[in-house]
């Protein structure tokens, strides 16, 4: 049983349609807010000084995993490194994101999966050089990357030892 409202011209405005938009848009501005706060909440853990930017290894990287509480979390995609700290709910230690800090994260991104955390192998291995991605792996990259580009700092770039 609907609540209407009819006038003269037979128009029948639905009440019960204005009001479910209406708690949608509050739902929706209590998310949004709820999500901005904890932004902000994030923000204010992140260090008072930049990074440089830089020519990065994945060693140097792998010091800024999210494991500090106080320091940098870093993550390489797509041959740039960004200080990630801003989401540290997300990239830091125990976060849901949390294996892709402090490494290059490129392929792991590329096709949105998962490990169980960067080895010694991997930070001894040259750069991934990504060729052997399909082209929708391609594009999740870069999607990664334009993300990254926009939300957080970039600090640098990820490049092989000397």
């Amino acid at each position: 049983m609907g609540l209407a409202v009819t006038t003269k011209g037979g128009n029948s405005p639905n009440i019960t349609r204005t009001v479910l938009m209406c708690l949608a848009l509050y739902g929706t501005y209590k998310v949004v807010r709820f999500l901005w706060s904890k932004d902000s909440a994030n923000s204010l853990k992140r260090p008072a000084q930049r990074l440089p930017y830089k020519n990065w290894t994945k060693r140097e990287i792998s010091r800024f995993d999210g494991t500090d509480p106080e320091g940098p979390i870093l993550i390489a995609a797509g041959g740039k490194v960004f200080d990630v700290s801003a989401g540290r709910g997300f990239y830091g230690a125990g976060g849901p994101y949390g294996v892709f800090a402090g490494r290059d994260a490129s392929r792991l991104l590329a096709t949105q999966s998962f490990d169980e955390g960067i080895t010694e192998e991997e930070l001894d291995s040259p750069i991934d050089k990504l060729d052997d991605l399909s082209h929708d792996d391609e594009e999740s990259l870069m999607s990664y990357v334009g993300l990254f580009s926009v939300k957080y700092h970039c600090v640098g770039d990820l490049v092989e030892p000397e």
